[in-house]
């Protein structure tokens, strides 16, 4: 069996944090929707919409592979966009990465309308 991958998703206010486990090679983005997290991810992980940006831990980003210039593109549009802003729907939950905390940005809950 390989080995999963330790996601921790916390809450725009902080207020709520829950980890789980994902199996290697897994996306970001429908590995929070599978867990209830706001992320709409509009276009369905066809990268055309900034529907599901998250802030992943500054301690983390470093591991990730760099963002393309397309994602970087539509961070811009994005609300609230930090240094360590990504789009959950290009972040791929390989293997070797052990762990991953991301932050829900505040605007992913207002689009729904919550």
């Amino acid at each position: 069996m390989g080995m999963s991958v330790t996601v921790t998703f916390v809450s725009a206010d902080g207020a709520d944090v829950r980890t789980i486990e994902a199996a290697p090679g897994a996306r970001l983005l429908e590995v929070a929707q599978a867990d209830g997290q706001p992320l709409e991810g509009t276009c369905e992980g066809q990268m055309a919409c900034s529907t599901c940006h998250v802030i992943v831990d500054p301690a983390d980003f470093a591991r990730l592979p760099r963002a393309s210039e397309d994602e970087d593109d539509l961070l811009d549009l994005a609300a609230h966009v930090t240094r360590t802003s990504r789009l959950a729907c290009q972040i791929w939950l390989e293997e070797g990465l052990g762990s991953l905390t991301v932050r829900i940005p505040s605007e992913a809950r207002d689009m729904q309308g919550r």
